[in-house]
């Protein structure tokens, strides 16, 4: 069963969404700021009832939006991208864009300039893209072009490429390119020393420029890497799970993008997914049985009732797969996660 249902949010989702613009895309200098994209999960999985009750659970980790410091333009943009003290000055630029233009042609125009710097953010700049691409194609309205201009500005601001990175021989599909996936040496904390120390990675789906071809092998990286995760997300829970929200962000903007912009993204999404891998996979997998046969909805609602957003997130990717594999995954993340308070 489809339990999306982002036509009919009565308007809890703009509400909610209206909530969380006036907070920063970050806390703490770095922690980013999951609101906008659990709230925007609850409203396509039949909970847009339930967005204001956790924001409220959510409120204390929200900052202030941060301050302005200088105009971004169609002159000097280059300039700014990847400079995270900039993160108002985007916003105000693609804020005014996208007062200008549809947003289908701005999110085409900067799609290709940002892709290369989807590790931003620890991939959380490209997942919000994903989650305010989805609200918009269901319903275009004012906060929800607002949110994509958030979103833009966020990853534009936080936008980190990878480069330097040696191809090992790959393999046939993507749950075996993901097994041979070596881990990084012992040692590195944190997301941006961890992505640092990823040197090598297998090569998967690099000769694919078909632009179906490309997203049926997204769909294929997306369920390998969130059945992966039932197995293998002890490695560590939280910050696997972006192992398989990652590429389904990139997965579900595409029907929003010009096809020949399809393959790059593939590519760039499984250098995500499989950099994600070598920073946190464990050395081993684990047998997991989930508790019983649970519908999408009862699913959704024990993910809703944890609370934890890398929970709900992951819980939203697995209900857009749909198969017992992907929802057990997504239980297996409710057990292995820390509630929200």
């Amino acid at each position: 069963m489809d339990t999306t249902e982002m036509s009919d949010t009565s308007g809890h989702l703009e509400e909610a969404l209206e909530r969380v613009h006036a907070s920063g895309p970050e806390r703490e200098g770095w922690l980013s700021n999951h609101a906008p994209m659990v709230v925007e999960a609850l409203a396509a999985h039949g909970q847009a009832g339930s967005v204001h009750r956790w924001l409220d659970l959510y409120r204390d980790r929200l900052e202030d939006f941060p301050d302005r410091t200088a105009p971004v333009t169609d002159d000097n943009w280059r300039a700014a991208l990847g400079d995270p003290r900039r993160i108002a000055d985007w916003t105000d630029h693609f804020s005014r864009t996208l007062a200008e233009r549809p947003w289908k042609d701005v999110l085409a125009e900067w799609w290709p300039r940002l892709l290369p710097g989807l590790y931003g953010g620890a991939t959380h700049t490209v997942i919000r893209v994903g989650h305010a691409v989805r609200a918009l194609a269901a319903e275009e309205n004012a906060p929800r072009r607002t949110e994509l201009a958030h979103a833009l500005g966020y990853w534009a601001a936080r936008h980190q490429p990878v480069t330097g990175l040696v191809a090992l021989p790959g393999a046939a599909t993507a749950g075996q390119a993901l097994d041979a996936v070596p881990a990084i040496e012992p040692g590195h904390v944190g997301f941006r020393d961890r992505l640092a120390a990823v040197r090598r990675l297998p090569v998967w789906a690099d000769d694919v420029t078909d632009p179906a071809t490309a997203k049926e092998r997204l769909t294929e990286l997306v369920r390998a890497a969130t059945h992966r995760y039932a197995t293998h997300g002890h490695g560590e829970p939280t910050m696997l799970v972006h192992a398989a929200t990652a590429p389904n962000a990139v997965l579900r903007t595409l029907d929003s993008l010009p096809r020949d912009q399809w393959a790059p993204s593939l590519h760039a999404a499984w250098t995500a997914s499989a950099a994600v891998t070598a920073m946190y996979a464990p050395a081993t997998p684990v047998h997991y049985t989930p508790p019983g046969r649970l519908t999408p909805e009862e699913v959704v609602e024990r993910a809703l009732a944890h609370g934890d957003e890398h929970v709900i997130k992951l819980t939203d990717t697995a209900l857009d797969i749909g198969d017992e594999q992907a929802l057990a995954a997504a239980l297996r993340s409710v057990e292995m996660s820390q509630p929200l308070a």
